[in-house]
């Protein structure tokens, strides 16, 4: 175990601690020196806050601890669901105390996404008006294939690009595999074509698109009225119509107060995404908002295209369970390199 993890387990037992007693209750022999810059090292990360000034600091686990601390997907998911330690209820601290205070992405993370945001621009340059909109095509063939197959959409990509570009369905599929494919497409060309008209950002609009995404399928329009459960995991999403509608509203705020187009995208992607407001087809609204804030700000959209969807499920369902984006953020970033990489 590393000297950072001694230290935040053993803050986790006994907070307000100073650093010599830090020092005394870990097994590691280590210097004061050492043991202050780890210190300080976990200050800037926010994974603890300290109060007081020279020897009368004191050190306690942040109320960011749970959002940034590393959890170790393959040991974490080697318990089974009845297991595992979780959160179960849905977190409204989140909205109203945790995400307004904190900065999601660290300074390494934001100077890697504006250095490909940026390439992203000088490329998109260099193209005519038809190339762009090529690009974009090829992007929303992909996010419509990759979306849709995470919930289960049996359709290749292939099959996904005949049936989209020459109307052909798939020989062996069923027409609600087509049908969510083409409501996809749809709602992508919506936004491409009106990029402006999600902002600023409220529940009714984030309706609309769920709307366009469950167009003539099997999927109860509108904010759910009775309980949804999620495979996998115990955490209970809301089941109180009123309650899901507030924390809707507080994401769509939490969202337009944010300053940081990386930060709001990524807070819709796994916001709608964790109230669950829809009996069904809320990841899919999640990721095509979170692609309305990017093209509606000119940043490169995402198509989750190399996204292995195990992953995406286990990524989303830690966020739920312990109310940590590591992972899911370390997707995000990765998908938006993809993006820049090989669109455009």
């Amino acid at each position: 175990m590393t000297i950072e993890n001694l230290i935040l387990e053993f803050l986790e037992k006994k907070p307000e601690s100073s650093s010599v007693e830090i020092l005394q209750g870990i097994s590691e022999k280590k210097s004061i020196a050492t043991i202050k810059r780890v210190l300080s090292k976990l200050v800037v990360k926010k994974l603890i806050a300290s109060t007081g000034r020279g020897k009368a600091t004191r050190y306690k686990l942040s109320p960011f601890y749970n959002l940034f601390r590393e959890i170790d997907v393959t040991i974490y998911y080697q318990k089974e669901i009845d297991e595992r330690t979780i959160i179960e209820n849905f977190n409204f601290s989140l909205l109203t105390k945790i995400f307004p205070e904190a900065r999601l992405f660290t300074e390494d993370e934001l100077i890697h996404l504006i250095a490909l945001q940026k390439e992203f621009e000088k490329n998109i340059s260099e193209l005519t008006e038809f190339e762009i909109k090529k690009e974009q095509e090829r992007l929303a063939i992909d996010l419509s294939w990759k979306s849709s197959q995470i919930e289960g959409n049996t359709y290749s990509l292939l099959e996904t690009e005949r049936l989209l570009k020459e109307k052909e369905t798939a020989a062996g599929k069923s027409k609600e595999e087509a049908v969510m494919l083409l409501n996809h497409k749809e709602a992508i060309d919506f936004i491409i074509e009106n990029p402006d008209y999600l902002f600023p950002l409220s529940l009714s609009k984030i309706e609309d698109i769920h709307s366009i995404l469950t167009k003539e399928l099997s999927v109860d329009r509108n904010i759910r009225k009775r309980r949804v459960g999620i495979s996998g995991t115990n955490y209970h999403p809301i089941d109180n119509e009123f309650q899901i509608k507030e924390a809707l509203s507080l994401t769509c705020d939490l969202i337009n107060s944010k300053k940081n187009v990386f930060e709001q995208a990524f807070l819709a992607l796994i916001l709608i995404s964790y109230i669950q407001p829809f009996i069904d087809g809320n990841k899919r609204t999640a990721r095509i908002v979170n692609n309305a804030i990017l093209i509606n700000q000119k940043y490169c959209p995402i198509s989750f295209r190399t996204v292995d969807s195990v992953d995406y499920k286990k990524a989303m369902l830690l966020f739920y369970e312990q109310n940590n984006i590591t992972t899911i953020k370390r997707l995000f970033i990765e998908q938006y390199e993809f993006a820049v990489k090989t669109y455009f």
